[in-house]
Formats: structure tokens, C-alpha cells, sequence
């Protein structure tokens, strides 16, 4: 049947939100996961489109280090233990490297117009780094500058979009 059976038929995404230093697996194509507020954070969105399985995190940190209980308690709040954590579970959900699109977003410099600490430009490096050595392509990504942005993964296509003002596929 050409279209399917929701042709004519609206269908309700269920919205997921994501905050800060969380991390979120799923295959639900009724939902939609989001995070808000991307500045220096880091927003990374993975999505497998044979296994139908997608995750999205929010990461404030470069390094786990500075703070190994905490990472062990919410390990999406550093970009290196939640990449680790969120792939763990995607491919315990069948996900498989070679499948996965990857996008990044956020990683500015909203509140260091003197760049002294350089967070987002940390933020990203450390997660193109690990991303690297997982033999994982990053699809792509927005980042840098100084505007916050918003980040949607959509389960019933694997599409990811990013909002600063309007909203577009990434």
C-alpha cells in the first residue's frame, strides 16, 4: 500500500525533553527528544536507521576527570563519559557503528567573550576526538559562535534539527 496506513492522519510526537547533563536512548518513533539552551554545552545526537534506535545528550564538561563521582552518578554531564554511556546502550539497543549518524550542535562562547576558558571549543574537541577513536564520522554539526541553540532528534525519521531563532535540518 502506497503511503502507508497513516496517510490522512496526523501523528502526535510524544516530546522528550533532554537537560542539562542527561542522556537519553530510545525507539519509540512516537517521540521526539529535545534539548534546550545549547551554549558552551554540547548537544550530540546519534541515530541508527536499520536498527531504528537514536539517543540524544546534553554534556556541560570536556573531562570526567575533574569529577569522577559525579560522572559515575550522571555521566552526561562530561563529554567523555557520556559518549561513552550513551553508545554503551545504543548498541545494547542493536545499534552498530558503522550505521550511525552522528551530529553535533552548541559548544559557543556565550559567556566568554574573553575566551580565557574556551569550554564549547573544549567540548568539541574532546568529543571529536573520542568520537574519532570509536572509528565514528561525525554527519555534521553546528557549533561555535555565540548563540545558544535548541536541538531535536525525531525518532520516526532519524532526522535532527537545530533551532537559533528558526528551526532546520542539521
Amino acid at each position: 500500500m502506497i503511503g502507508g496506513p497513516t496517510v490522512g492522519k496526523e501523528i502526535k510526537l510524544v516530546t522528550r525533553v533532554v537537560g542539562i547533563g542527561d542522556l537519553v536512548v530510545s525507539d519509540d518513533p512516537n517521540e521526539m527528544l529535545v534539548t534546550y539552551s545549547l551554549g558552551s554545552c554540547l548537544g550530540v545526537s546519534f541515530y541508527d536507521e536499520e536498527a531504528r534506535v537514536g539517543g540524544l545528550m546534553h554534556c556541560m564538561l570536556p573531562i570526567s576527570k575533574t569529577n569522577e563521582d559525579r560522572a559515575r552518578a550522571t555521566p552526561g554531564i562530561f563529554v567523555d563519559s557520556g559518549i561513552v554511556a550513551i553508545l554503551g546502550e545504543l548498541y545494547r539497543r542493536g545499534a552498530r557503528a558503522e550505521s550511525l549518524r552522528v551530529k553535533l550542535a552548541g559548544a559557543a562562547s556565550t559567556m566568554d567573550e574573553n575566551g580565557r576558558f574556551q569550554i564549547g571549543h573544549r567540548n568539541h574537541t574532546v568529543a571529536r576526538k573520542l568520537l574519532w577513536k570509536n572509528s565514528l564520522m561525525i554527519s555534521s554539526e553546528d557549533v561555535g559562535g555565540t548563540l545558544p541553540r535548541t536541538m531535536r532528534l525525531y525518532m520516526n525519521e532519524g532526522r535532527t534539527t537545530i533551532a537559533t531563532g528558526g528551526e532546520r535540518e542539521l
